[in-house]
């Protein structure tokens, strides 16, 4: 029998999964506009490290990731052509599958590194008298 961990780790593995099933049915030309748009909204406030309500506010700060993230990706997953939803499984199934690339995280956080010395020294500039 599976721990409550384990059991919560599957379902947030598979709320990702459908993160990237709704970020590409939202690319789909296919998908009607209107659920674009929503599957846009889903998918970007699914993947986004911005919230509505930050996660240091206790108990409401994850709710928006409990309740609005699940029920807007399970309202584009309903209003999905069935076609469009099967091309889209097997397109996040694909990315899934793929390694991930230790050079292009480190890329990343270079960029996020040059970014903050840029800001601190930017700071430092605006900050002193004139």
């Amino acid at each position: 029998m599976r721990t409550w961990w384990q059991r919560a780790r599957a379902r947030l593995h598979a709320l990702k999964r459908d993160a990237l099933v709704v970020w590409y049915a939202a690319r789909d030309p296919r998908l009607p506009w209107p659920v674009r748009l929503l599957a846009l909204a889903v998918a970007a406030y699914a993947l986004s490290p911005i919230d509505l309500i930050p996660d240091f506010i206790p108990v409401l700060g994850y709710l928006d990731d409990l309740v609005l993230v699940p029920l807007g990706i399970a309202l584009v997953v309903k209003l999905t052509p069935a076609p469009v939803l099967a091309d889209a499984r097997v397109r996040a199934a694909a990315t899934a599958a793929r390694p991930v690339s230790r050079a292009g995280a480190a890329v990343v956080i270079a960029l996020w590194l040059l970014a903050v010395a840029l800001a601190w020294v930017g700071w430092r500039h605006w900050r002193q008298p004139g």
